[in-house]
């Protein structure tokens, strides 16, 4: 059976901690941070993006992160 095409370019990973709704969330953004960074990286690499750029988008998507972390944890 072929792959979706999102599965190609957006892969996830099956999670093995302990599992609970904010460890799911958080793994699913954590996963999408780091696919993300992957490909702010890519650009900068490519010449796309200058490394100002690359590390003022990265910053703001470590921000959100921690946000999305600090929600979780303060909502529980």
């Amino acid at each position: 059976m072929k792959a979706p095409f999102n599965d190609f370019l957006y892969p996830h990973s099956r999670y093995h901690g302990q599992i609970n709704p904010d460890n799911l969330v958080f793994n699913a953004n954590l996963q999408e941070f780091a696919q993300r960074v992957s490909f702010i990286c890519c650009l900068e690499t490519g010449g796309k993006i200058t490394p100002k750029d690359a590390y003022n988008q990265i910053e703001l998507l470590w921000e959100k992160l921690k946000q999305s972390r600090e929600q979780l944890t303060t909502d529980s």
